[in-house]
């Protein structure tokens, strides 16, 4: 087995460290990052977002040509991360001596570690892994009753937090919403994390004893939300930054630019 490690910071370090750890090619623009690997023991790509409030999207599709453990760090931020398998399996312990647990073909994991225990990661060989993640931190995001619902379902005292459960078929078509994302820009941008906000809200819901009465008016608003992004994508200029200065007050989004740094 072949065993990784991954030592936590900001996202480009984050990649930039994937990117020496699976010998692959990195290519970054507006805080978009994109990770081909082609090597003797893995191909496949890692894709990823990361936003202005730290909010993070990324997307795994690899195949290994032995098995591989990879080992990560707590993160700073202390983010909950969701994941939704679309195929293969990949497993995850808390250390290497922890309890295995398995995240197969759509099932989706709520997963939080702020403890001193590494999350470590297995990935069987000769099978291919499809999986996306969703990460958002609890220690600094502006959003803080999002938050605060988030660390109350997520997040225990030891420190180390996992769900593994079927995934909710509504979650799954946000993100292939996400995913088909067309508007660049402003407004890509707000669609994007209006979805991931959404996603979020979505998972905060149904794992909360009023699921049922609560599930469709967050899903209701979200749609309004949307709808009116994907409206201010239709005016001229001078429009469009009025209509987004509104929607960000209204919404509680918000925008500030992120210095990257990539390695060459």
């Amino acid at each position: 087995m072949r065993k990784l490690y991954l030592n936590t910071g900001e996202f480009d370090t984050v990649f930039n460290d994937l990117k020496d750890s699976f010998c692959g090619k990195l290519t970054a623009k507006n805080n978009e990052y994109n990770l081909e690997i082609n090597s003797k023991w893995t191909k496949g790509s890692i894709k990823g977002t990361r936003f202005d409030d730290k909010v993070l999207f990324m997307h795994f599709d690899l195949e290994f040509h032995q098995e591989v453990s990879l080992s990560i760090e707590s993160m700073k931020t202390a983010p909950v991360f969701f994941v939704y398998c679309e195929n293969g399996t990949v497993s995850h312990s808390f250390g290497a001596n922890g309890e295995k647990k398995v995240l197969s073909k759509n099932q989706s994991a709520v997963l939080s570690n702020s403890s001193v225990i590494n999350s470590v990661l297995y990935f069987e060989s000769y099978k291919r892994i499809q999986f996306t993640l969703l990460g958002m931190p609890t220690l600094t995001n502006r959003d803080s009753d999002l938050v605060s619902q988030v660390k109350q379902r997520f997040t225990n005292d030891s420190g180390n937090y996992i769900y593994v459960g079927k995934e909710n078929p509504k979650i799954s078509d946000k993100i292939q919403e996400y995913k088909t994302v067309l508007q660049k820009g402003i407004v890509g941008t707000l669609l994007k994390k209006s979805i991931l906000k959404n996603i979020i809200e979505m998972e905060v819901e149904q794992h909360s004893f009023n699921y049922l009465k609560t599930f469709d008016p967050v899903v209701n608003i979200a749609k309004r939300q949307i709808n009116e992004i994907k409206r201010i994508s239709t005016m001229n200029f001078s429009e469009m930054v009025a209509a987004a200065k509104l929607f960000r007050t209204k919404y509680h989004f918000s925008f500030k630019p992120y210095n990257q740094k990539l390695a060459s």
